[in-house]
C-alpha cells in the first residue's frame, strides 16, 4: 500500500472512533441517567486520549512527509488539505490539555443543565471559569503567537477571522435594528391559542422531518434540553423539545436540525469516515439549517401546507386562515431566547454572544462578570431587562462544552443562506406551487446537488460561491428580510 492509502486507512479508523465519542455525547444529552455524569466524563476523557494519540501519531508525520499532494487528484488533494491542517493543529495542543478539556466540559454540561433548571448562575460560574481557562490555553497553543479568538473561530469556520466578522456584523446591525423598530411599531399578528399535546407535536415532527428529506432509517428524533444534530454518514440523529403551549418551538427546531442532518446524510458516500465526509464548516452547516427553517419552512407557500397539518393535528387554535397563520409563524416579538427568535432579531442575539465570548477569550471580561455584562448588553440591544438566568447567560449549552468561536457561525450561516436562496428561487421554477403542496423535493434536491454532496471538498466560501454564483455577501439576506417583513407589516 502507498503512504496515501495507509494514511487514509488510519484516518478512517480515527474518524470511526470520533463518531463513537460523539455518540457518547449524544447519549449524555438525551438518555444518560443523571447520576452517570462523573463516569461519562471519564469515558469521554479516555476517548479523547485515544483520539489525540492517533491524531499526533508519529506514523502520521512519516506518511505526510512521503506524500506528494501534487500527484493526487482533486479529492486526494482536498483530503490532504484537511489532514495536514488537522495534524498541525493537533500537534500544537498538549495531550494532557486535550484530555482535561474533555473531562471538564463533560461535567460542565451537566452542571450547566442543573444551574439552568435552578436559575442559579453562581452554581455554574466556577466550572465555566475552568472551561474558559482551559480553552484559552488551547487557543494560545493553536494561535502560536497569533490572535487566540481567531484560532478558535478556525475550528468552526476555516479562514474566517474575528475582524472580518466584526466588519460584517457592524454593517448588518443598523439595517436590522431599523427593520426591527419599524416592525415592532406596526400592528402585531395574532398568536396561537390552544393546547398542543407533546405526543401530537412529536408525530407531526416526524412527518415534517421526512417531508424535508430526513432519512429516518439512518437517523432518529429524540428530546433534549437544547435541540441539536449529531453524527454523519449513515447515522445522523437529531433532537428537539416540546412546549404544550408553543408548538412552533418544536416544529421549527426540528426543521432546523433536519437541515443539519440532511447535509450530513447527503454527502457523497465515497467520503464516508474521511475528512471530506462531514460538513465543511459550521457556517455552511448553518446555511442549510436556516434555509430549511426560514426561507423554505416559514415561507407563505409552505406555511399554507403546514396550517392544514396543524389543524388536522390540533383542531382549532385561534387562527382563522392560512394567511393569518403565515403572519403568526413570522411574528416579530420581544423575547429572550436565541433559538426562538424571529428572523429579524435572531442575528442581534448572535452578535451579543460574539462580542461577549471574544472579550472572555481576550481576557477583557471576567467570568464572574459575565451575567452583569450579558444583562447590560441585552437591555441596551433589545430595550428591556433579562428576567431570569435561563433567559439570559444560562440559556445556551455552548460555553459549558467549550464551543467558543461557534456562535458567530450562526449569523454567517444566515448570510450564506441568503445567497443560496436567491439562486435557488431562480433555479427551481414553480417553487411556491411545490411548497404549497408540501413538496420540498426539488428545493432540497437542488441544495443536495449543488452544495451538500460535496462535503468538505471545497473551502466554505468557495462551496457557497459555486452553488450561488456570487461572492458571499450579507446583501441578499438583508434584502430578503426587508422585502419579506416589509410586506408582512405593511412598511
Amino acid at each position: 500500500m502507498s503512504a496515501y492509502d495507509n494514511l487514509m486507512a488510519f484516518q478512517r479508523d480515527t474518524s470511526a472512533l470520533a463518531q463513537v465519542a460523539g455518540r457518547l455525547g449524544w447519549d449524555q444529552e438525551t438518555m444518560m441517567p443523571r447520576g452517570a455524569v462523573d463516569q461519562r466524563s471519564e469515558e469521554l476523557a479516555a476517548m479523547e486520549k485515544v483520539l489525540h494519540a492517533r491524531r499526533t501519531d508519529p506514523k502520521m508525520a512519516d506518511w505526510l512527509a512521503e506524500i506528494d499532494d501534487r500527484a493526487l487528484d482533486q479529492v486526494g488533494q482536498a483530503q490532504m488539505r484537511h489532514i495536514r491542517k488537522s495534524y498541525a493543529r493537533a500537534m500544537r495542543v498538549p495531550a494532557d490539555l486535550a484530555v482535561e478539556i474533555a473531562k471538564v466540559t463533560s461535567k460542565a454540561q451537566g452542571q450547566w443543565a442543573q444551574a439552568r433548571a435552578d436559575e442559579d448562575v453562581a452554581a455554574f460560574l466556577p466550572v465555566l471559569e475552568k472551561v474558559v481557562g482551559l480553552k484559552r490555553r488551547e487557543g494560545e497553543a493553536l494561535a502560536d503567537g497569533g490572535d487566540v479568538y481567531d484560532a478558535m473561530i478556525d475550528d468552526y469556520e476555516p479562514e474566517m477571522t474575528a475582524a472580518e466578522l466584526e466588519a460584517m456584523f457592524g454593517a448588518m446591525r443598523p439595517r436590522l435594528v431599523a427593520l426591527r423598530e419599524a416592525v415592532l411599531a406596526a400592528d402585531a399578528p395574532k398568536t396561537l391559542n390552544g393546547h398542543f399535546p407533546a405526543d401530537k407535536q412529536m408525530a407531526l415532527t416526524a412527518k415534517l422531518a421526512t417531508t424535508f428529506g430526513y432519512d429516518l432509517s439512518h437517523g432518529r428524533i429524540d428530546k433534549a434540553v437544547h435541540p441539536f444534530s449529531s453524527g454523519s454518514g449513515h447515522d445522523v440523529r437529531i433532537t428537539t423539545r416540546t412546549s404544550e403551549l408553543d408548538p412552533f418551538n418544536c416544529l421549527y427546531s426540528t426543521i432546523h436540525e433536519v437541515g443539519h442532518a440532511c447535509y450530513e446524510q447527503n454527502i457523497d458516500d465515497a467520503y464516508l469516515l474521511t475528512p471530506l465526509g462531514g460538513g465543511v464548516s459550521m457556517g455552511v452547516h448553518e446555511s442549510q439549517s436556516r434555509i430549511y427553517e426560514n426561507q423554505l419552512g416559514r415561507s407563505r407557500a409552505f406555511t399554507g401546507w403546514l396550517y392544514t397539518q396543524m389543524t388536522e393535528a390540533f383542531g382549532d387554535f385561534g387562527i382563522d386562515n392560512a394567511e393569518e397563520f403565515y403572519r403568526s409563524v413570522n411574528r416579530v416579538h420581544e423575547g429572550y431566547i436565541r433559538t426562538e427568535a424571529d428572523e429579524v432579531q435572531y442575528n442581534l442575539h448572535v452578535m451579543l454572544r460574539f462580542d461577549l465570548e471574544r472579550a472572555l477569550m481576550q481576557g477583557d471580561l471576567g467570568v464572574f462578570d459575565l451575567e452583569a455584562a450579558w444583562n447590560d448588553r441585552f437591555e441596551a440591544d433589545f430595550g428591556y431587562a433579562v428576567d431570569k438566568p435561563s433567559n439570559g447567560c444560562l440559556q445556551d449549552v455552548h460555553w459549558s462544552v467549550g464551543l467558543f468561536g461557534y456562535f458567530p457561525t450562526y449569523s454567517l450561516g444566515n448570510v450564506y443562506a441568503g445567497c443560496l436562496y436567491q439562486t435557488l428561487r431562480a433555479a427551481v421554477p414553480g417553487l411556491d406551487g411545490q411548497l404549497v403542496a408540501g413538496d420540498l423535493a426539488q428545493a432540497t434536491g437542488w441544495l443536495k446537488e449543488n452544495l451538500q454532496t460535496h462535503g468538505g471538498l471545497f473551502e466554505p466560501a468557495e462551496v457557497v460561491q459555486r452553488a450561488s454564483g456570487i461572492v458571499p455577501s450579507s446583501e441578499p439576506l438583508l434584502t430578503y428580510l426587508e422585502d419579506k417583513f416589509g410586506g408582512l407589516y405593511g412598511l
